[in-house]
Parts: C-alpha cells; sequence; structure tokens
C-alpha cells in the first residue's frame, strides 16, 4: 500500500490528566467534559502510520465539545493532509470509540475541522448519515480496520 502521507508531522502527546478525589466518589454528579473525551479517542491509531491521532494532531482537545445538558458530544478531526482518502475511516473510528463508550443517551457528532479537507462537506454528510454508519458497521472487512484503529496498543 503506498502512502499518501509518507513522512507526517508528529506533536508531543498531552500530558496525562490528574484524577480528583471528586472525580472518584460515586456519590457526585461529574459530567462529561471535553478532556475526558479526548483521552477516550486520543489514542485511536492512524489508519497509515503507527501513530495515534494525537500524535499527528488530527485530534486536539480544544476542537471538542461536549454539552450535557442536550447530551450532544462534537469533534471537529483535522486530517493531516488536504487530500487525505482515510478521512471517513478516521471519522467513523471516533464515532464508533464514542458510540461504544458513552451512554446512549448521547448524540456524537464528528466531523472534519472546516477548511482542512477538499471534500469536507462529502466526508461530513458520511458520518452524519446514520443509515450509512450503521451499514458500513456491517461490512465485516470495515469493521475488522475499525476495530484495528480503535484498539489499544
Amino acid at each position: 500500500m503506498d502512502l499518501e502521507n509518507v513522512n507526517p508531522n508528529v506533536y508531543h502527546k498531552a500530558s496525562e490528566r490528574i484524577v480528583l478525589a471528586e472525580e472518584e466518589d460515586d456519590d457526585v454528579v461529574d459530567e462529561i467534559d471535553s478532556r475526558e473525551i479526548f483521552d477516550l479517542i486520543k489514542n485511536i491509531n492512524d489508519p497509515e502510520h503507527p501513530l495515534s491521532l494525537e500524535e499527528l494532531h488530527v485530534l486536539e482537545e480544544s476542537l471538542i465539545t461536549v454539552d450535557n445538558q442536550n447530551k450532544l458530544v462534537k469533534v471537529l478531526f483535522t486530517p493531516t493532509i488536504p487530500h487525505c482518502s482515510m478521512a471517513t475511516l478516521i471519522g467513523l473510528s471516533i464515532r464508533v470509540k464514542l458510540l461504544r463508550c458513552l451512554p446512549s443517551t448521547f448524540k456524537v457528532n464528528v466531523e472534519i475541522n472546516p477548511g482542512t479537507h477538499n471534500a469536507e462537506h462529502s466526508v461530513n454528510k458520511q458520518l452524519a448519515d446514520k443509515e450509512r454508519v450503521a451499514a458500513a458497521l456491517e461490512n465485516d472487512n470495515l469493521i475488522k480496520v475499525v476495530n484495528q484503529c480503535i484498539a489499544t496498543k
């Protein structure tokens, strides 16, 4: 397989989150925040490189919003190159990881960071289409690749 981005920029990982005592207290209501979402998805593997989406700056905590009142999580991701053919697979991997980890009451919205991909509108439309996502997850080959991307190293 020929790589599209043979020599991607690699960035330092964020420091580990410090867990506070009140966050471990089951009697305290602890709302989901952008850092918690980032921690869930930062280690997703890039489909082309042995690097995480965090290391490639595809994911950044600042591009994640959480609305606990309306049960909505929105993740913007930035492909490493404007013509990345893996953008839909990356978005699908992020979406699947969050759907598996978050309570089913949350709506997950995954989109390309505006202006960072040539086919941004098309990819966003695919990722927002519940029927397309469901059909993709019924494809044995595709779900195998997604599972490899979201597997913890």
